[in-house]
């Protein structure tokens, strides 16, 4: 069995990844962004997931999430789900707290980014950002291609010891999809957790669509821009990605 973190799992596809995980027989520790949206995992800590709680806006509370799995069991893998399409919180959200539980978890040896395809549509500036997120200075497009870019960072930096993959769902019917969204839900959650438990699936480095690897924005294997993205992730949170 498996330990899989997946973040972002009240509702819509990490909720969906995480309750097809523990129907595999897999480990999982959900995570909610407060108490009170706890509730919407109970059916999934009544059957034996973990629960951690953490507003990932805020980098104390990703830290001490980042501590608290530390201290515990080892974490196999993990599924950065969580994400934000509008409001300041885009980049804390989809780009920051992804890398921080990367740089700062110590053990999982597979980290699965969620993408999009509106990645193509983003921005290589890295200049003028807020990271902290007390301004909106970056569309969802732009922390797409951050985050896609970040995988293939990890990837490259971490092979063979640590596998690293973004996936783009598809416009599937979510909260953020809209129930009007033409993709199928269960492709739609189905490739992560493939990435994050499949024994003898030996990959890393790519950017995946319903099981299949697609080519992504050239920026994101540029090695060049991933590590300008690296240095001002650093630089903004004051912890570097470490060597592996």
């Amino acid at each position: 069995m498996t330990r899989i973190l997946v973040t972002g799992s009240t509702d819509g596809l990490g909720r969906a990844t995480a309750a097809a995980l523990l129907d595999q027989g897999h480990r999982v520790i959900v995570h909610a962004r407060s108490a009170d949206r706890a509730a919407a995992v109970s059916s999934l800590t009544d059957r034996g997931a973990d629960l951690v709680i953490a507003d990932l806006t805020d980098r104390r509370a990703v830290r001490d999430v980042a501590d608290e799995l530390n201290g515990g069991a080892e974490v196999d893998a993990v599924i950065h789900n969580a994400g934000v399409i509008s409001g300041s919180g885009i980049l804390p959200v989809n780009v920051v707290s992804p890398y921080l539980l990367t740089a700062l978890l110590r053990t999982p040896t597979r980290h699965v980014y969620l993408s999009s395809g509106m990645h193509r549509g983003g921005s290589t500036d890295l200049t003028e950002l807020d990271w902290d997120g007390s301004r909106t200075t970056a569309s969802y497009s732009d922390s797409k291609l951050f985050v896609t870019a970040l995988s293939a960072a990890v990837a490259r930096r971490w092979a063979p010891r640590v596998a690293a993959d973004s996936v783009d769902p598809g416009w599937v019917p979510t909260k953020m999809g809209g129930a009007g969204a033409p993709d199928d839900f269960d492709l739609g959650h189905e490739t992560q957790e493939r990435l994050a438990t499949e024994p003898r699936l030996d990959v890393t480095g790519g950017y995946w669509y319903h099981g299949e690897r697609r080519t992504p924005h050239p920026a994101v294997d540029d090695t060049s821009f991933q590590e300008r993205l690296l240095a001002a992730l650093a630089d903004a949170t004051g912890v570097e990605l470490p060597a592996r």
